[in-house]
């Protein structure tokens, strides 16, 4: 699309999957392992080699989850929320666990199991399920384990073995998580890096090395809650593209979509400013991915800015390292993209 690129997140058992996949104004398509299981996950890599993918079709991008934190499995309780972790964990207690996106919370009271089972105080407004995401904001939280339980480790040998060697790796926090991701897919693979916490932010402000197949990604669905402050996701959104030219940003884009069939002043503005600032890759969130008819409105809207707004930029952009350096410095306390 006139220099962008729009990702979107599909499964081939979708009804609008066959019409996406062949539409050339999108530039890939993941596959999110989170709403899939592990024997469903057969059929679904079975279902693309029925589909059209020849040598020139969509590019497919696998995302494997880390050590993002998700409940295994809800204990039936009418008095309090009691929940198993995927990963086990340690965090000074009481403290607030969010769910929902931020949009619903509970005290946890203790934990038991070695870290792994949640024991709260009450429970949350909504029901909880297996396979939802939680955050825990407390400075003393640290997840313990592997990086990757045993179903992603089983879902990264199945989509090798189909032929994918494009990735998404969630939570990525420091150069172990990637060295460690690569040893498992192949080092000459392209790993989208998911930038969705703080601990994220720190790793790509100090530590993180830009090489040709990895890609960093402003992951906002997950980022924007796990920040303590809001308005801390602005100079996020620079350090990214400063650290990286070719970053990608992704989810919270264009949501307007979901209420009202066109999109709202301020999501076109947000498109213009991130264009302004440096991105070029963009993709949208599970949430409008998941209904056809959002889907296209979304892929329409995204089209008609790239189609308009790059060829009425009346000047070229300044640098992005000379144009961030400052503010970034500032959040992050880094001079000119290095340690202070």
């Amino acid at each position: 699309m006139n220099g962008l690129d729009l990702l979107v997140t599909l499964w081939p058992s979708f009804n609008h999957y066959s019409r996406f996949v062949a539409d050339k104004r999108l530039a890939g398509v993941r596959m999110n392992s989170a709403m899939i299981t592990v024997p469903d996950l057969d059929k679904e890599l079975d279902e693309i080699h029925r589909q059209v993918h020849d040598a020139g079709a969509m590019p497919l991008y696998f995302d494997i989850k880390g050590r993002q934190m998700r409940v295994a499995e809800v204990h039936p309780n009418e008095s309090y929320l009691d929940v198993t972790l995927n990963h086990a964990i340690r965090v000074n207690t009481p403290t607030e666990v969010l769910f929902k996106a931020g949009a619903d919370f509970a005290v946890l009271d203790h934990l038991e199991e070695g870290g792994k089972r949640l024991i709260f105080r009450g429970g949350p407004q909504y029901d909880v399920f297996a396979g939802e995401s939680l955050h825990i904001r407390h400075p003393s939280l640290h997840v313990y384990g592997p990086i990757f339980v045993k179903a992603e480790l089983e879902k990264i040998e199945k989509v090798k073995k189909a032929g994918i060697h494009r990735w998404f790796l969630s939570y990525v926090e420091g150069q172990k998580d990637v060295d460690e991701f690569l040893e498992l897919t192949g080092k000459d693979d392209e790993v989208w890096l998911k930038i969705e916490s703080q601990k994220g932010l720190d790793y790509v402000a100090e530590k993180f090395m830009k090489r040709p197949n990895l890609v960093l990604v402003l992951a906002r669905g997950d980022l924007y809650v796990e920040l303590l402050h809001p308005h801390q996701i602005l100079n996020a959104t620079k350090l990214l593209i400063e650290k990286d030219p070719e970053a990608c940003l992704g989810s919270r884009l264009l949501l307007s979509v979901v209420q009202d069939p066109v999109p709202s002043c301020a999501d076109w503005n947000e498109l213009a400013w991130l264009y302004d600032i440096g991105y070029r890759r963009f993709m949208l969130c599970d949430e409008l991915c998941l209904k056809e008819e959002l889907l296209s409105t979304a892929v329409n809207a995204f089209g008609a800015f790239a189609d308009f707004y790059p060829t009425k930029t009346a000047k070229p952009l300044p640098s992005r390292l000379s144009r961030f350096g400052k503010s970034v410095s500032r959040f992050f306390g880094v001079s000119d993209g290095r340690p202070s």
